[in-house]
């Protein structure tokens, strides 16, 4: 009976997971979303300032489909620094809703950063409409430790957190935000699972938790700001400055739990 409803358990999991599902790519395929709520192509342009140029598919010779190199089949591969904007559109693909979004960002990165990344912040992931500090939900390995440390970082309005736009670097209101890994379990050859799972954004009382192969890292301090977005401009950055494999982007509408995160953690076969 025990082990019975076990599997009933499991099973249920299972489909709630996918009913809530709203975006994956896993790379096998192509760059091209297999599930997605809005639009399924990954797009590419001269950088997120400048979208004048953006048109669908991959357009930079410097990132490629590796076929078999992923956690599960193929993976994105970046084999410079991408300076580039790619990024698929957030619009429906995302659980965005002015006033309170919840949701789970799930993916796999393979690097070793301390000889794989180029100087500077690098950014496997950011979601925004505008900056990383306006809006935006993300995570970076920092430039200057040694170690890098992996960070995450998520704020609400530029305007109301920070309305006088003082610097990240000399602004502690910054810094107090993020929730930081400074020991990490990054190596080459080696797959690292990232999920973020965020709750109310947007009510002032929001907030994101950090987990690490299936492990919470740690929770941000309340976000008290409102949150806004140009859906026509709001996007699912990949790659930004990154080096190394990116496999098995995954979003869904809701704050998945620590059981659940760590099932997709440990999934023989991912989303599959």
């Amino acid at each position: 009976m025990i082990r019975l409803a076990l599997l009933a358990a499991l099973a249920w999991t299972a489909a709630a997971q996918k009913k809530d599902l709203l975006f994956h790519a896993s790379f096998d395929q192509g760059v091209d979303a297999g599930v997605a709520r809005g639009d399924k192509r990954l797009h590419t342009a001269t950088s997120y300032q400048k979208r004048d140029d953006a048109k669908p598919g991959l357009h930079n010779p410097d990132i490629e489909i590796a076929p078999g190199a992923g956690k599960f089949g193929g993976a994105l591969r970046f084999k410079k620094k991408n300076t580039k904007a790619v990024y698929y559109p957030a619009e429906g693909n995302v659980n965005f809703k002015s006033g309170s979004w919840d949701g789970t960002i799930s993916f796999w990165l393979s690097l070793d950063p301390e000889t794989d990344l180029e100087p500077g912040f690098c950014d496997p992931i950011q979601v925004t409409d505008a900056a990383y500090n306006d809006g935006a939900i993300w995570v970076d390995f920092t430039k200057d430790d040694k170690p890098r440390h992996f960070r995450l970082g998520v704020f609400g309005d530029l305007n109301k957190w920070n309305p006088k736009n003082v610097p990240s670097d000399k602004n502690p209101a910054f810094n107090n935000r993020l929730v930081v890994m400074k020991k990490t379990p990054f190596a080459k050859g080696q797959w690292t699972h990232i999920a973020i799972s965020h709750k109310g954004l947007g009510t002032g009382k929001g907030t994101a938790t950090l987990y690490v192969n299936g492990a919470a890292v740690g929770t941000t301090e309340t976000i008290a700001e409102g949150l806004e977005w140009d859906m026509s401009k709001a996007a699912i950055r990949l790659g930004v400055g990154y080096v190394g494999l990116f496999d098995e982007l995954s979003i869904f509408r809701r704050p998945l739990s620590a059981q659940e995160i760590s099932k997709l953690y440990n999934a023989k076969k991912g989303l599959q």
